[in-house]
């Protein structure tokens, strides 16, 4: 079937809201189900970053190989829009608050500015070499884009969409994050092993911390109400969990081969680490300690994770099952945690 026809065929099939029915999956021990898997349209490239607004019940996928952003309705499972041009697009942000929705396209080195509600771009921002993650700053309402092979923190002003600081950071940047205890801003500096702090207000940097046991710490997410950074270890198979109070490695864990992007459930304390390999890792956070509760191959490249905080399903964008791309949404179960 020619490309354009089998993307025609794809799209009547969203529009119909089908939804191909759950897969049998090996290892019936593992912590969680599959709920459904949905077709996606466009063609069997890369997924990167997704990010979810629960309130209006959207889920952006950046659907890198495609060059573009869909949005997908969870409450109806279709997708209802999707946002093109945005050249080798690897990071989306959706925040809620400005109705705005952010996409870092590193075939442009740019940021791309979404109307969440019409879903139509409304400025583009220049933003250095291979732009990636992000994370916001509500207190400055400012944006911080990793980028990654030029070393330094991008930080836009939403208010205006314009550039107005880069920190340099003296190695290859991974992940960015918010951190809504401290107010403070947290980098990944993966050729250092280092967590570069961030103080917004100044947009300096108030401390490097060192990270025993990093080999290539990419990915990242902050979990403000234990104190915590969870950091993954591309290069090692590693999760680091760090105590931001004290600023010392309580645990160190073994997960799948090259980890990406993590996620968490804040009411079942359940951290999911999304691995290049197809294997998830599911931990649950309890005393400020994780345990694992079980990992496996969920999918071929599901190495990108969101959770919905209030259906708590986890999504997995996959360029290729059976010869389409799918959104695989799992539940956790057997967590001992409800």
């Amino acid at each position: 079937m020619g490309w354009k026809l089998a993307r025609t065929a794809m799209a009547a099939l969203i529009a119909a809201g089908c939804v191909v029915p759950r897969p049998s999956m090996a290892g019936a021990d593992l912590p969680w189900k599959v709920v459904a898997d949905v077709p996606l349209p466009g063609n069997t490239t890369r997924f990167d970053y997704a990010s979810d607004d629960a309130g209006r019940h959207r889920l952006f996928l950046a659907h890198l190989g495609q060059n573009e952003v869909l949005a997908f309705d969870t409450r109806t499972r279709k997708t209802i829009g999707v946002v093109g041009n945005i050249r080798r697009v690897h990071g989306v942000l959706a925040i809620p608050q400005l109705g705005r929705v952010y996409a870092s396209a590193t075939g442009t080195n740019e940021v791309v500015a979404i109307d969440e509600a019409r879903l139509t771009e409304v400025a583009r921002m220049p933003v250095g070499i291979h732009p990636d993650g992000m994370a916001y700053a509500p207190g400055v309402e400012r944006l911080y884009v990793s980028d990654e092979i030029g070393k330094t923190e991008t930080v836009i002003d939403v208010r205006t969409n314009r550039r107005i600081a880069t920190i340099a950071l003296g190695g290859e940047v991974g992940n960015s994050q918010y951190d809504r205890a401290s107010g403070h801003i947290f980098v990944n500096v993966q050729t250092r092993g280092q967590l570069v702090e961030i103080d917004p207000a100044t947009d300096r940097i108030v401390r490097r911390i060192r990270l025993p046991g990093a080999n290539d710490n990419h990915g990242l997410l902050i979990e403000p109400r234990s104190r915590r950074a969870f950091i993954a270890c591309a290069g090692n198979d590693r999760l680091l969990v760090l105590d931001l109070r004290t600023r010392r490695i309580t645990q160190t864990l073994p997960i799948g081969h090259d980890p990406d992007v993590l996620a968490f459930d804040p009411r079942d304390s359940l951290l999911y680490v999304a691995s290049e390999s197809g294997t998830v890792s599911l931990m649950a956070l309890r005393a400020g300690r994780l345990r694992m509760l079980g990992a496996g191959r969920l999918a071929p490249d599901a190495h990108v994770v969101a959770v919905d905080p209030d259906t708590h399903l986890a999504y997995f964008p996959i360029r290729d099952l059976g010869g389409r791309p799918m959104l695989r949404i799992i539940e956790a179960v057997g967590t001992g945690v409800r």
